[in-house]
């Protein structure tokens, strides 16, 4: 029984600690939402009386292959036109264990981005723009659905919070070779690389897990955020005009969208390491659950297998974990559609993705 409830409590933490950050690989624009899967210690360790869990997630990716549909085009990285994004996201989350089956976390994300392009700078010169600041904080209840002193070999937590908009939305660098003469023009940043969504997100989750023996078991979680609001009101045009164009289609103007995870994987215990392999699905989607779902977006998603392995000490646990891409999908949007009726022709945008993300962090039990 000792076993069982250490191999118990390490897919816990693996669970709580190695899921933070929903943000997808590339212009795909997933914002950080800090820890998704904030599973506690299992509620039979020595929490059940009340403790804090503090975690430091990093995530680090390079987007720059682009996609229409799951047709990667190739093109574009031949002929240097391809747009690179560089995303760095550092979440703070700490968590409170009010007893063996309820707790409160909270979670802060600091964000630094960079974006070159050609497009975006008049189109014969590769030039950046950056953000930089704290992006969208979220609260979140959770609590285990079933009673923890029956049900020895599993558990499933819900999770119930919002996601608020704290992230500056509006954030704004300079364009080069835009303005008049080709000087340069102060506007807001792409959408992928803006600090927050500008709106209130409502996060539903699910985690849950299964243990076969002492040292092997199985995860998953479920995550959906609903953003009610469909525009943020900032243009799109990057401090110029609006073309003709987005504004018969709407993309003129950001939207705030919805997005969702599913992981599901198993787990090893050796010693004090536990090894995991699964696989990762993240989308933005076309059309929000909520309220409408016009406005501009690069809505698409991204299936991914995810090595992980955690090294966990008593009140100290370490850990990686890299999703690898395998699937890379840019759907139609909202505007891409209202474009093909008006025009007769089939539109579809393209998006950037990265091939992997790279997650490090660290925890403690306070």
């Amino acid at each position: 029984m000792k076993f069982t409830y250490k191999f118990l409590i390490s897919i816990a933490i693996y669970l709580l600690f190695n899921n933070t950050t929903v943000n997808a690989q590339g212009c795909v624009a997933i914002r950080s939402t800090g820890g998704l899967c904030a599973m506690d210690e299992h509620p039979d360790s020595t929490t059940s009386g009340g403790a804090w869990l503090f975690n430091a997630n990093s995530r680090y990716y390079r987007s720059y292959k682009h996609f229409v549909g799951k047709e990667e085009q190739k093109q574009r990285i031949a002929l240097g036109t391809n747009v690179i994004n560089h995303s760095f996201a550092q979440d703070f989350t700490l968590t409170r264990i009010f007893n063996n089956r309820w707790s409160f976390a909270v979670d802060v994300p600091v964000l630094n981005n960079t974006r070159s392009s050609l497009y975006e700078h008049g189109g014969k010169e590769r030039h950046e723009t950056k953000s930089f600041g704290i992006g969208d904080v979220s609260v979140k209840v959770y609590a285990w659905l079933l009673n923890p002193e029956k049900a020895r070999k599993g558990n499933i937590q819900a999770g119930l919070g919002l996601k608020l908009p704290t992230g500056s939305y509006n954030y704004q660098d300079y364009f080069q070779n835009t303005g008049p003469g080709g000087t340069k023009l102060l506007g807001p940043v792409d959408q992928s690389i803006q600090l927050g969504d500008g709106g209130t997100g409502i996060i539903t989750e699910l985690n849950g897990y299964y243990n076969f023996t002492h040292n092997f078991g199985l995860y998953g979680t479920f995550y959906y955020m609903m953003n009610p609001r469909e525009q943020n009101g900032v243009s799109s045009a990057r401090g110029g005009v609006p073309s003709a164009k987005s504004i018969a289609n709407g993309s003129d103007v950001m939207s705030v969208p919805d997005q969702f995870m599913i992981r599901v994987g198993a787990n090893y215990g050796v010693g004090k390491f536990n090894f995991s392999a699964g696989v990762r699905e993240e989308c933005l989607p076309a059309k929000d659950l909520i309220g409408g779902s016009n406005g501009f977006r690069r809505p698409g998603y991204i299936i991914s297998a995810e090595p992980g392995v955690t090294y966990r000490l008593k009140r100290f646990s370490v850990y990686t974990y890299v999703p690898i891409a395998m699937v890379r999908d840019r759907i139609q949007s909202t505007p891409d559609k209202i474009s093909t009726q008006l025009t007769g022709v089939y539109t579809q945008g393209d998006a950037a993705f990265a091939d992997y993300a790279v997650n490090v962090g660290v925890s403690f039990k306070l």
